[in-house]
Parts: structure tokens; sequence; C-alpha cells
């Protein structure tokens, strides 16, 4: 029995610490503990919410739509946004808390944005041009400082590309903005490539030609609109050099390789069969000696000869007296 009035009190000084105010504002009004606590429990609820929301549109019903995977990005961005804004301001005008009660509180944010997070708001705000203006988007192939990949993801603070070694490069939504971008699946996926080789000299270049070309007519990779061109590139120090243009549809950017790949293999393979030459580099070395230095070298080599028949003469002196003195030895004993 005595520890109901000791919960009861307890539950008092509860309520009473909880509806003491905390913030007194112009208007007359305050916000006490429990207004606070139950704001900050309901504007976390309400992201939560507003995410799944946004992201079960945009897995659900944006995608029997059709709609491209760049939109449903930014629509979704879009809803989570404006849901949250609207739960957040219903559940402040429900707990009775005027806006400008975070008046300071915004105040503040500003200013620390304003000088502690500049690139962090600089990367949000491009990341919103980039949406927006749409220079890049989802699956698109591009091109930066040598570096080519396939766009996965355009966040809000930077964009992921994957590179075609499967490295995946985060780079900040401001430096893709202000970078020259080559995006090679803006308008098409339609990309030119060329392929170049070399055949020997001598060989016949309109057979080169024609075999080149129906080599592109015969593949199946190759687009035939617009039409294959053969160019007949320059004459190299080893090798008539050709190279083929031509265009081709990507769909993942390992088949650009692969497209060059094949047409390098049956471009072996046609040659070899018409007995056409791959050229590889070749040099003639020519030595020319001046008047001087090749005098040296014959005065050099008559001193040598004439050196080598001294030493030879001398050797069979020696011989010849070893052997008058045997004989002289043998007549007297």
């Amino acid at each position: 029995m005595q520890a109901i009035p000791t919960l009861l009190s307890t539950l008092s000084k509860f309520e009473e610490i909880m509806n003491k105010p905390l913030i007194s504002l112009k208007e007359g009004s305050s916000i006490n503990l429990w207004q606070l606590l139950l704001a900050v429990l309901f504007v976390i609820i309400a992201w939560l919410v507003s995410r799944y929301v946004a992201k079960f549109i945009g897995r659900k019903i944006l995608k029997m739509m059709n709609i491209s995977d760049d939109n449903v990005i930014i629509i979704q961005r879009l809803v989570f946004f404006v849901m949250l804004g609207i739960i957040v301001v219903t559940v402040l005008s429900f707990l009775k808390v005027p806006l400008t009660a975070f008046a300071f509180i915004s105040g503040a944010i500003a200013i620390g944005v304003g000088f502690g997070a500049k690139n962090v708001m600089d990367n949000f705000i491009s990341g919103w041009i980039l949406m927006s203006e749409r220079p890049v988007r989802i699956n698109d192939v591009v091109e930066m400082e040598d570096q080519l990949g396939r766009v996965i993801q355009v966040g809000n603070r930077s964009t992921m590309i994957r590179r075609i070694d499967g490295a995946h490069l985060v780079i900040p939504n401001s430096t893709l903005l202000q970078s020259n971008l080559i995006n090679w699946t803006l308008v098409d996926p339609n990309i030119r490539n060329s392929v170049k080789v070399g055949v020997a000299y001598g060989s016949d270049v309109e057979k080169v030609r024609d075999i080149l070309m129906q080599i592109m007519q015969d593949s199946d990779s190759v687009l035939k609109d617009p039409e294959p061109t053969v160019i007949f590139e320059d004459f190299g120090d080893s090798a008539l050099v050709f190279e083929i243009w031509y265009w081709a549809q990507i769909n993942t950017i390992r088949e650009l390789r692969k497209i060059r790949s094949d047409l390098r293999f049956e471009i072996d393979r046609r040659f070899r069969q018409n007995d056409i030459v791959i050229a590889f580099p070749q040099r003639d070395v020519h030595l020319h000696f001046a008047d001087d230095v090749a005098k040296q070298l014959v005065q050099k080599l008559q001193n040598s000869v004439s050196k080598q028949s001294i030493e030879d003469k001398s050797k069979d002196d020696q011989a010849d007296n070893s052997v008058e003195e045997t004989e002289q030895s043998h007549q007297k004993s």
C-alpha cells in the first residue's frame, strides 16, 4: 500500500519535469521537454516513413510506367523531401510548436552551412544541377581524365562511376560539373571506333581495301548505317598503314574491346588466306667509315701481321738451334 503513494509522487514529479517550460517564446507560449521529445520522435518517424514511401513509389509504381532510372531517382528524392517537410510541419502544428521557435536554430544552421560546410553544399547543389540538366545519366558511358566507365549512381554529394576493370570511382558532383567530361552515350548508344593494321610494301592496296570492307560488312557488331569506311592512313617506315572506321552499338563497355578483338582476329585470318603480309618493324643498317679511320685500321692490321710473322720466324730459329745442338751432342758421344 505504501508503494502506490510513492509511485504517484514519482509520476507527479516526472510530469512536472516534463511539463516545465524549457524555451519561452515572444508570443507568450513556451516549449516543454515533453513537446521537444515528441517533436524529435515524430521527425525521426517521418524521415523513416518518407524514405520508405519514396522507395516504394520508385520500385513499384514508377517501374511499371517504364520511366528511366535517372528520372526515377529524381522523383524519389522530390517525394522524400516533400513528404518529410509536410510531416514535420504537421507534427509541429499538432504539438502547437510555432515555427518561429526554430528561427534561431535555422539561423545557426545557415551560418554553419555557409562557413563550415561549403564543399558539402556545393556538391549538394551540383548534384541537383546534374539531375536537372542531365549531362550524365545512369548507365551512360563516360570518360574523365582518361578514366572510362559507366555511371551507376548520381547521389546528393557524389557520383559513382564503375570503371572497365571493375573499380568504382567516387567523384564529387562539383568536380564532375566543372571538369571536361566525355559522355559517349549522351544522345544514343552508337559509338564510332577504329582499328589500324599495317601491310608490307608491295601489297595490293586495292585488294587490302576490299578485304577490310568485306570484313566489316560481314560483322554483326558493325552498324551498316552509318556505313563503315577504310582509310589508307599513311606510308609508314615499315608498312602501308590502313585504318577502318566503323560504328557500333554498345550495352557494356567491354563490348568495345571485344568488337576490336574480333575484327583483328578476322583481319589476320583473311590476310593469311589471301597471302597478304602484316608488316612488322624493320631496319637496314649501313656503316660508313671515313678515309682516315680506314687507313688506321689497315695500318693496325699490317702491323699485327708483321708482328706475327716476326714471332713465327723467331720460333723457327729457336727450333733449328735446338736441333743442331742435339745433333752435336750425339756426335760427341
